[in-house]
């Protein structure tokens, strides 16, 4: 079904909602970003019930930036979950291997990514009088965005009430952290590093360093998790997303099983930190898994009581 809709200008900012998808929950959208001097893709799944005002959760995609086929909509059954639920589910579908920052400068490459700037002042304020939503936020992530949504809410202290990290490294500005993001940037995505936050340990790594500034978190409800790396249920051949396909068996069992482990540490090093400082977050480690799309739904799923509750 195609809905014919004219351009609606919100606080300077365009929407342009553009078709149904698979359900009638299911729209697109598009918002003007003023600072990346673009319109940004959106999908948006509305309440079951929009009779009341209901929460927002913002919810990213990892390095494709739900570019490519690596995405909430095609990998999990998020349609399907939130279908019964009383809230608002934005997805940036742009914002490919940005790390969801404000870079400092352009990238030949990545192009102008000031994402800080969009997900936290340009869109709230569209997506509350578009959606008619209550006001209420909260956030979550996998992989790449694991980072960008603790970060995120330190940099917007009190717009999003809980975050939800899946399998992300939230250091950056240690070498391990460094050598994990110039490989998604540089290797993945052909960009430049230091057109993201400068030299590398230079001051820009470490003022957005969700361990550094970890503090800032204090009063957010925190869900944040992690395989081992160890392959489990879900990896198998004939597991979902593999569906018999040797290659992307060949793949997950190895680079997802590396990957994994590493944002294992990286999480581990989240969790001593935010013990230190006495700030209380739900961690969930698992012994198994891989850096793959089954576990990250199995994560929603199992979050989802924790940032709902954070909402109310």
């Amino acid at each position: 079904m195609v809905l014919t809709v004219m351009l609606l200008v919100v606080g300077g900012f365009a929407v342009a909602p553009a078709h149904a998808k698979s359900s009638e929950h299911v729209t697109d959208m598009t918002v003007w970003s003023a600072s990346m001097g673009r319109a940004i893709p959106l999908r948006v799944l509305r309440p079951a019930d929009t009779s009341a005002p209901r929460p927002t959760l913002y919810l990213l995609n990892g390095a494709g930036g739900g570019e490519d086929a690596a995405n909430w909509f095609d990998r999990t059954d998020v349609v399907d979950f939130f279908a019964d639920k009383n809230v608002n589910v934005v997805v940036p579908m742009e914002g490919a291997f940005s790390y969801y920052t404000d870079w400092r400068k352009d990238d030949p490459v990545l192009g102008r990514n000031k994402w800080t700037t969009f997900l936290t002042k340009e869109l709230p304020p569209v997506v509350d009088a578009r959606l008619g939503t209550n006001g209420v936020n909260a956030i979550a992530g996998i992989s790449m965005a694991g980072t960008s949504v603790l970060s995120l809410a330190e940099n917007a202290p009190g717009l999003y009430r809980g975050v939800g990290a899946y399998s992300g490294c939230a250091e950056t500005s240690t070498p391990f952290g460094q050598l994990y993001i110039k490989i998604v940037i540089e290797s993945r995505g052909g960009g430049d590093v230091e057109n993201m936050w400068g030299p590398e340990d230079g001051p820009g790594w470490r003022a957005n360093d969700p361990v550094v500034h970890a503090d800032k978190l204090r009063g957010t409800t925190l869900y944040i998790s992690n395989g081992s790396g160890v392959p489990g249920p879900h990896d198998r051949l004939d597991g979902p997303g593999i569906d018999g396909d040797l290659y992307t068996y060949a793949n997950q069992m190895g680079l997802g099983t590396v990957i994994e482990a590493a944002t294992n540490q990286c999480t581990i090093t989240l969790s001593k930190r935010l013990r230190q400082l006495k700030i209380p977050a739900t961690f969930h480690f698992r012994n198994v898994g891989t850096h793959a799309w089954p576990y990250w739904q199995d994560e929603l799923h199992r979050s989802w009581p924790t940032l709902e509750r954070s909402m109310r």
